[in-house]
C-alpha cells in the first residue's frame, strides 16, 4: 500500500506521539496554522469553522470532537476542514485547564457541589465510569448484574456540569479566535494573491520577451 508505514508503530510510541507529537507541539501548531491559512474559502467562512472547532474542544464528548465540529460547522456555514483542524485547540496541554474551567463554571451555573468523594482525580472518575460501561456490556452476555453507580456519579459530578459549564468559556474562546483569525487570514490571502499576480506577470513578461526575440531572429 502507498500510505502504509514502513515501520509498524508500537502502542507506547503511539501514546507518546499523541501526548508529544514528533517535532513538538510548536511544530504541530505551526502546521495547523499553515493549513488554515491556505484554505481557499473566504476568511469569514474559515473563521466560522475555527469557531466550531474551538467551541467543540470545550465539550466533554471526547472521541467524537471531529464529528461534532463538522456538524456544527455545517450548521453555521463554516469551513468543515477548518473546524476539524481547530479541534486541536483541545490537546494534552489544554485538556486540564479546559476541564477545570468548564467544571467550575458548570458548578456555579447549576448551583451545585460535587459529591463528597469527588476528591478523587478526574482520571479516576473517567476510569470508574468506563469500568461500569464495560461491565454492563459484558453483562449483556453473562448472568452478571448491571451496575450504574459510577456512571450516575460521573454524570452528576463531571459530565453534566462539564457540558453546561463549557458553553460560556467555549463560546468566549471561540469568538476570540474568530475575530483574531479573520484579519490574519484575509491579510495572508491578499498577500498570497499579490505574490501569484506578480509571478503571473513575470511569466507573461518572459513569454512576451521570448516571442519578440523569436520574431526578431526570424
Amino acid at each position: 500500500m502507498v500510505f502504509k508505514r514502513r515501520e509498524r508503530r508500537s502502542l507506547w510510541r503511539g501514546i507518546r506521539e499523541f501526548l508529544y507529537p514528533k517535532g513538538g507541539w510548536l511544530r504541530a501548531f505551526e502546521y495547523v496554522k499553515l493549513r488554515l491559512r491556505r484554505l481557499p474559502d473566504p476568511p469569514e467562512r474559515i473563521a466560522r469553522g475555527i469557531w466550531a472547532g474551538v467551541f467543540t474542544a470545550f465539550t466533554p464528548f471526547y472521541g467524537v470532537h471531529f464529528i461534532i465540529s463538522a456538524f456544527l460547522a455545517f450548521a453555521i456555514r463554516g469551513n468543515i476542514l477548518a473546524a476539524l483542524l481547530a479541534t486541536f485547540f483541545g490537546n494534552p496541554l489544554t485538556y486540564v485547564p479546559i476541564g477545570v474551567v468548564s467544571l467550575q463554571t458548570g458548578y456555579f451555573i447549576l448551583g451545585i457541589r460535587p459529591g463528597n468523594d469527588f476528591d478523587r482525580s478526574l482520571g479516576r472518575q473517567f476510569s470508574d465510569a468506563f469500568g461500569d460501561l464495560w461491565h454492563n456490556f459484558i453483562a449483556l452476555f453473562t448472568d452478571d448484574v448491571v451496575r450504574w453507580g459510577n456512571l450516575l456519579r460521573f454524570w452528576d459530578d463531571v459530565f453534566f456540569p462539564y457540558l453546561v459549564g463549557g458553553i460560556i468559556p467555549g463560546a468566549i474562546c471561540a469568538s476570540v479566535c474568530y475575530y483574531l483569525s479573520v484579519p490574519v487570514i484575509r491579510a495572508y490571502q491578499n498577500r498570497r494573491r499579490g505574490r501569484l499576480r506578480t509571478k503571473l506577470a513575470e511569466i507573461k513578461q518572459k513569454a512576451m520577451s521570448k516571442k519578440l526575440k523569436d520574431q526578431g531572429g526570424a
